[in-house]
């Protein structure tokens, strides 16, 4: 297992900046579980399986403690952050009026150019849920179209302070069997609300998405702390 993380955290010698390829595997890490809730993370550790300086390791996880991934326990030091079923609760409840307000908003002001994108988004996802592969970077793709689309900044500044945090519930959920699929039926009753020119119906669409995400990712959550 460690090993495992070693080889997801290991940051390769490209011209993107370190701290940014080091940011960037310890998000993934997290919100795979590669790193699981309430795992300490330890300086000395971290150097060793990313091969990056102290100070590297250290700007990284003040980013990440700052979107809420990792937090600082007294005597414990830096550990991944636990979402509890009511923060989750929260959270989904936020997602699906934000994510009902985008897709309202971009049905009524996305160009035919944001229309063709979503449908390719939603496309790729389709070809990788049918493979079992992996579709949450894709889900991603996805609603960046759609928060674009809607052309509300000051909607898209929110959503993205949420986003390492959703994604984390994101990846709980999409990891029970036959989420992903179900996923996929969703995403595409939001597509089709908007190619038909319903605002009220691309709304409710997504925000029945997000409730069907929150109550499987509830369950899993309430299934890992029993566990």
């Amino acid at each position: 297992m460690l090993t495992d993380v070693a080889s997801a955290l290991r940051v390769e010698r490209t011209p993107a900046p370190v701290r940014a390829q080091v940011l960037d595997n310890l998000r993934q890490a997290i919100i795979e579980r590669q790193l699981a809730p309430g795992r300490r993370l330890i300086e000395r550790e971290l150097v060793e399986m990313t091969g990056v300086s102290r100070t590297s390791i250290r700007e990284a996880l003040r980013e990440l403690a700052a979107e809420g991934l990792v937090t600082t326990i007294p005597n414990r030091g830096t550990v991944v952050a636990s979402v509890t079923a009511d923060e989750a609760r929260q959270l989904y409840e936020v997602r699906s009026a934000l994510e009902a307000l985008a897709g309202r908003l971009f049905t009524v002001h996305a160009s035919a150019a944001q229309r063709a994108a979503l449908v390719r988004a939603l496309q790729r996802i389709e070809r990788l849920a049918e493979k079992g592969a992996p579709v949450l970077a894709a889900k991603d793709d996805f609603y960046d179209v759609l928060f674009e689309g809607g052309g509300n900044e000051s909607l898209r500044a929110i959503v993205a302070g949420l986003h390492a945090r959703v994604s984390v519930l994101r990846s709980l959920s999409l990891s029970v069997p036959g989420r992903a699929a179900q996923s996929v039926t969703e995403l595409r009753d939001i597509v089709d609300a908007v190619l038909a020119g319903d605002a009220e119906e691309a709304a409710i669409a997504c925000s029945r998405h997000v409730e069907e995400a929150g109550r499987v990712g509830l369950l899993a959550l309430a299934e890992q702390a029993a566990s």
